[in-house]
């Protein structure tokens, strides 16, 4: 395929996963329910030890409540699938495989940002705070760097529920549920055991929320960014090639023993 073909097939895997959207907007209702009583939640804990508690609380929440979501996405794309009876259809068809997922990792994003913006305004209505002194440009830029980052980690995770029909989607919160214990979301990492301290400091996650907190809670300027900008920016760059490498492998293996069939 040329890269114009290429482009047109990502776009309709985009456009494909918001029709699944409206589709099961009810479900998209009660996640986002969740996430915004969570965050608040969490902020409320905040409140008891002070307002600058409060933001610090509230972007960790905000923050992985962006990274999950585009680690869910990607990594559960492939159990969506199978359970829409689609899989051996979309795994067959005359189409990269480098296409459907970059259409899938650009629907994790622009996703993830549309969801993680309203999530913030309803955090800043409900607490009153003020954020017009942050670097609300730098936000942006940031999320987006750093999604790519959790795309390449999605991506080698969308392998688990690739091989295992029953069990791989149920996997992949094992991954995410250990970037949320060494990422620093809701304190510093200095607290944790020296012994588990060395994964935060390979995480994009850590790096990604002291870079928002500084945007938002001290308007940290885009020449203090720039040294974090780049670092996710050449992470998300080596991961991405890494996780289709590694989802490439996993592909034909389950094509070889017949796992993309829906059930069994």
């Amino acid at each position: 395929m040329n890269v114009k073909s290429q482009t047109y097939g990502s776009i309709a895997f985009v456009e494909r996963n918001f029709a699944l959207v409206r589709r099961y907007i009810g479900w998209e209702v009660v996640f986002l329910s969740y996430n915004v009583v969570n965050a608040l939640a969490i902020g409320l804990i905040g409140a008891t030890m002070g307002k600058d508690m409060v933001l610090y609380l509230v972007v960790g929440a905000m923050v992985w409540g962006f990274l999950s979501i585009l680690f869910h996405e990607i990594s559960e794309s492939i159990a969506w699938e199978r359970w829409e009876g689609t899989i051996e259809y979309t795994f067959m068809a005359p189409i990269s495989r480098f296409t459907h997922l970059i259409g899938n990792c650009l629907f994790a994003i622009i996703y993830g940002v549309i969801r993680s913006s309203l999530i913030l305004l309803i955090i800043v209505f409900f607490f009153g705070i003020s954020i017009k002194g942050a670097n609300l440009p730098g936000v942006l830029v940031i999320l987006v760097v750093s999604g790519l980052s959790f795309v390449g980690l999605g991506l080698v995770a969308a392998v688990l529920p690739l091989l295992s029909t029953e069990k791989g989607a149920y996997a992949t919160h094992i991954l995410e549920a250990g970037l949320l214990l060494i990422s620093g979301v809701y304190y510093e990492i200095d607290v944790l055991p020296v012994w588990i301290r060395p994964l935060s400091y390979v995480s994009p996650a850590t790096y990604t929320l002291k870079a928002m907190r500084a945007a938002l809670l001290e308007a940290a300027g885009f020449s203090e960014l720039l040294p974090t900008i780049l670092l996710l920016l050449a992470t998300g760059l080596l991961l991405i090639p890494l996780g289709m490498l590694i989802f490439s492998r996993a592909e034909h293996y389950a094509k070889r023993k017949g796992k993309l069939k829906r059930a069994g």
